[in-house]
């Protein structure tokens, strides 16, 4: 799932499925679910459209912030902020359960989060916010891709970087140590979303084939 990871919003009068369908279309295998303004009852009804359409495309389908709705919509997992319920409480509350292997994401900032994660059983972290961005203001100053450097080198999970990435700087965070990067406004803002995501796959790819030379 590490490869683009397209997050949603809407925009312009585009919805979470227009987004999510451009996204798949252009060969995006890993969609988050974000809306932090949705009652739970839509949030859930939208979720459980999402999980269908990338079911059906074979991606992963993670939801944001909330792990009741992700649970109720049998979404693949949950991604959690800093100020979101903690990784150690999600796996507690799974406990028990009967279904396959569910993701935990986690964003972090720092090598002490990043340690802190995987001590609590994250499945992979997400790192940011690497670049300035104006579509999340919670996600806090920039560190840029020394920081998920020192991450890289720091934990074993795979990284995801988060913020301000577009076309033009994934290969920078690619090169840091991402196994992937996560975007928002570069797809949902983009006036052709699937080219948009074609472009940035191909940036992920050929950036990660060379660096394995």
């Amino acid at each position: 799932m590490y490869g683009l990871y397209v997050i949603t919003e809407r925009w312009q009068g585009r919805g979470h499925a227009d987004v999510v369908r451009a996204a798949l279309a252009g060969g995006a295998r890993a969609i988050q679910l974000r809306d932090k303004e949705t009652c739970v009852r839509e949030l859930v009804g939208t979720a459980q459209e999402l999980r269908r359409l990338c079911a059906e495309a074979g991606a992963t389908f993670i939801v944001n912030d909330r792990l009741d709705v992700a649970l109720a919509a049998q979404a693949d997992g949950v991604h959690l902020g800093p100020e979101d319920m903690r990784v150690a409480s999600a796996r507690q509350a799974l406990r028990g359960m009967e279904r396959q292997r569910f993701l935990i994401g986690a964003s972090v900032s720092t090598v002490e989060e990043a340690r802190q994660a995987v001590a609590e059983g994250a499945d992979y972290l997400g790192v940011g916010s690497i670049f300035a961005t104006e579509t999340k203001p919670d996600a806090g100053e920039a560190v840029g891709p020394q920081r998920l450097a020192e991450i890289r080198h720091a934990v074993s999970l795979p990284l995801v970087a988060v913020g301000g990435i577009t076309a033009d700087n994934a290969a920078e965070a690619i090169r840091a140590g991402a196994g992937g990067v996560a975007v928002i406004s570069a797809v949902s803002r983009a006036d052709d979303m699937e080219a948009a995501v074609r472009r940035l796959v191909a940036v992920v790819e050929e950036t990660r084939h060379a660096r394995k030379k």
